[in-house]
């Protein structure tokens, strides 16, 4: 109905199996030169309404995402611009010299998306979920410790009860949502980067909201799919901060703090998700990440302080 010159004789659909989204996703083969994709998305979930919105907005902002073909909002159906099966998670194995060069162009298409000035990201705000505040943070690390801690290593709610009531965690959520705020992802991570005839394209950015870019950098350099090291890190970090001045935002001082509080909320974050996901969706595939995302999170808590009971629980189980 909505695209008469396709051949329905010939239309084939398969079904994508990915990540732990609640939204259905179908690959339609139209004919060999033509492919879309079809998602069917739960009407009851909110940010799943604005996807449209957000991906128009972003296109019209020099930001690199799926075209959109036709929505039906009260089917809850997107036909949207079909990118591959090539995201970035699949080069994991290549030389760093392969790799880096897709990072640096990701890393690109989030300065940019940072950079937008907040006269341009307020006619956003309608369509956003909560901005990243204290609460927000603070729902990040109770969701580590239901979880993962809580579920997934099987930690009793008495052991559990006084480690997130630590005042340190309490005053990194608090400090970190005293920053100022741009619009990031939220998910920046290896395997909602899609890349088509070498260019970088985001996916999965219905959760999008204002936050700091600290955290989508995090996102990226503590992704638990992909094992960077140390000095691979550090040339992103050095490469984001010069696409940063290029784009004229200063830097105010407190980058490296801010980027390790970001790395524990964002891999916190993760595991809690994992273990849900897991645990209570059956995705039993996630779970085969936790060991890569607990190893990352008590490295970068060493570099925190103020935290030393939680370390040692994680020391613990390892």
């Amino acid at each position: 109905m909505h695209f008469p010159r396709l051949d329905v004789a010939r239309i084939r659909i398969n079904p994508i199996r990915r990540g732990g989204s609640d939204r259905k996703f179908y690959r339609i083969y139209c004919s060999a030169e033509q492919m879309l994709i079809l998602v069917k998305y739960d009407l009851e979930r909110e940010e799943n309404r604005h996807y449209v919105s957000i991906a128009k907005f972003l296109g019209r902002h020099g930001i690199r995402v799926p075209e959109i073909y036709f929505h039906d909002p009260d089917e809850g159906l997107i036909w949207l611009e079909d990118l591959g099966e090539c995201d970035l998670y699949s080069y994991r194995h290549e030389s760093w010299l392969v790799r880096r060069a897709f990072y640096e162009s990701a890393l690109d298409q989030i300065a940019a998306l940072h950079a937008l000035p907040e006269s341009v990201c307020m006619e956003m705000k309608k369509h956003l979920p909560a901005e990243f505040n204290a609460a927000l943070y603070l729902w990040e690390q109770n969701y580590f410790f239901k979880n993962c801690l809580g579920r997934y290593f099987k930690i009793d709610k008495a052991n559990l009860a006084p480690l997130a009531a630590l005042p340190a965690l309490k005053e990194i959520a608090q400090r970190l949502a005293s920053f100022p705020r741009v619009l990031v992802h939220r998910d920046f991570q290896s395997q909602n980067i899609m890349i088509r005839n070498g260019q970088i394209y985001l996916i999965d950015f219905q959760g999008m909201r204002p936050g700091l870019t600290e955290y989508d950098l995090a996102s990226l350099l503590y992704d638990p799919y992909v094992d960077l090291t140390g000095a691979e890190r550090a040339e992103l970090i050095a490469y984001y901060r010069d696409r940063q001045r290029a784009n004229g935002i200063a830097d105010d001082g407190g980058f490296d703090l801010k980027l390790r509080l970001c790395a524990m909320q964002r891999l916190m974050q993760a595991l809690g998700a994992y273990g849900f996901l897991g645990l209570v969706k059956g995705h039993k595939h996630f779970l085969e990440h936790v060991p890569a995302a607990m190893k990352s999170l008590r490295s970068v808590l060493a570099k925190i302080g103020n935290i030393q009971p939680l370390e040692k629980l994680l020391a613990q189980i390892g």
